[in-house]
């Protein structure tokens, strides 16, 4: 039998930042849902360098956020490996006074840190990100279903039907 791979689903965001909080509620939905102990699912509100930290010792980790595309659909969910994002701001995966995500993975990986080759992003097509409101829009909202399902299928693809 195979062992499993150490896995990690993480929603980033501000929950109290409208459509910024999408990936928190994809994630606690995710959390909900899952039958499997092996995976864990955490909220996290970083970038950079201190998610890079966050995903130190696992094999795979699935990122759920809220992302604004040059002409995307409010609410549309993406699903990419996060070798196709270019390495410059996608949501959370980087802040303004630290790095991308893909160079703090690979600084990590230079300072000898165990972290996941296998880094897929979950986005969903983001409206208002900056207005102070725990409400997502309703396009958002109604996006968090398919969000929560593209999840749910990454992580069956990796376990065999068990997530």
């Amino acid at each position: 039998m195979l062992a499993q791979a150490k896995t990690l689903v993480v929603g980033l965001g501000n929950p109290i930042l409208g459509d910024d909080g999408v990936g928190w509620r994809v994630a606690e939905e995710v959390a909900r849902q899952l039958a499997d102990p092996a995976v864990e699912v955490d909220r996290l509100a970083l970038g950079g360098l201190s998610l890079m930290e966050r995903l130190i010792g696992y094999d795979r980790v699935i990122i759920v956020d809220a992302i604004q595309t040059p002409g995307g659909i409010v609410g549309d969910v993406y699903q990419l490996d996060l070798r196709d994002l270019p390495d410059r701001s996608a949501g959370h995966t980087t802040a303004v006074h630290d790095t991308s995500l893909q160079t703090a993975l690979q600084l990590g990986r230079q300072m000898g840190a165990s972290l996941p080759d296998d880094v897929q992003i979950v986005g969903i097509e983001a409206d208002r990100v900056y207005e102070f409101s725990e409400e997502l829009t309703p396009a958002v909202a109604t996006a968090v279903p398919q969000a929560v399902q593209v999840v749910l299928d990454l992580l069956q693809l990796e376990y065999g039907g068990k997530g």
